[in-house]
């Protein structure tokens, strides 16, 4: 029998994401590669994020009004993030045709995303994670060595921190959800080098399809 790529992908992913069933996703990880992402088949958290324009609203909320291609990314300052949302404003039109919304969420400040928004078209909603809170409960973040902040303050780069006041960051991730919150398709992968091809996004979206 043979079988497609997405489907050794999808099966690949899901069995790294039974290694942590076990696991409290609240915590944050001491490095990417220890991430404890949420399952599928698991509800996503109610966790209040931030609109790029400073509007507080519930994750759950949003995803109420459509099925949505939700993409955790690091900030505007990644060029390994600039080019994995690049690649998937080449396919928006095909999500939105498939009757997907497009969540794209970052640690980054409102401010922040509001200069990303004058610099690109793009029919994703930029949202600010900057509390950290949808980054803890998707279980996908991280702390990040103090030499790694120190050098990416050298280029005017800050992080967000925790409580702790140690600098966090989440480890890129894709998750596609229906419109009860319900993940029905999960990418995470610690080597920020690494994304899904759009292409794969793309096939991702139209396979778990929720049925209208």
């Amino acid at each position: 029998m043979k079988y497609s790529f997405l489907t050794i992908v999808a099966v690949f992913v899901t069995l790294l994401s039974f290694q942590s069933v076990a696991l409290d996703r609240s915590v944050i990880a001491d490095k990417a590669e220890n991430v404890t992402p949420i399952l599928n088949g698991a509800n996503v958290p109610n966790v209040m994020v931030q609109t790029a324009e400073g509007s507080p609203v519930s994750l759950p909320a949003l995803l109420m009004q459509k099925p949505a291609v939700i993409v955790f990314y690091r900030g505007g300052w990644c060029p390994y993030c600039s080019r994995q949302l690049a690649e998937l404003k080449d396919i928006e039109q095909e999500l939105v045709a498939e009757g997907y919304q497009i969540l794209a969420i970052s640690p980054e400040t409102p401010e922040k995303l509001q200069s990303q928004k004058l610099e690109t078209e793009f029919a994703a909603q930029l949202i600010s994670d900057a509390d950290l809170n949808a980054i803890k409960s998707f279980g996908i973040g991280f702390y990040v060595e103090n030499e790694t902040r120190n050098r990416y303050k050298t280029f005017e780069i800050e992080l967000a921190s925790d409580e702790t006041e140690r600098s966090v960051m989440p480890a890129p991730a894709i998750f596609i959800t229906d419109t009860s919150g319900k993940v029905l398709f999960n990418y995470v992968n610690p080597d920020f080098r690494t994304r899904p091809s759009a292409a794969l996004v793309l096939s991702a979206a139209k396979l778990v399809k929720p049925a209208e």
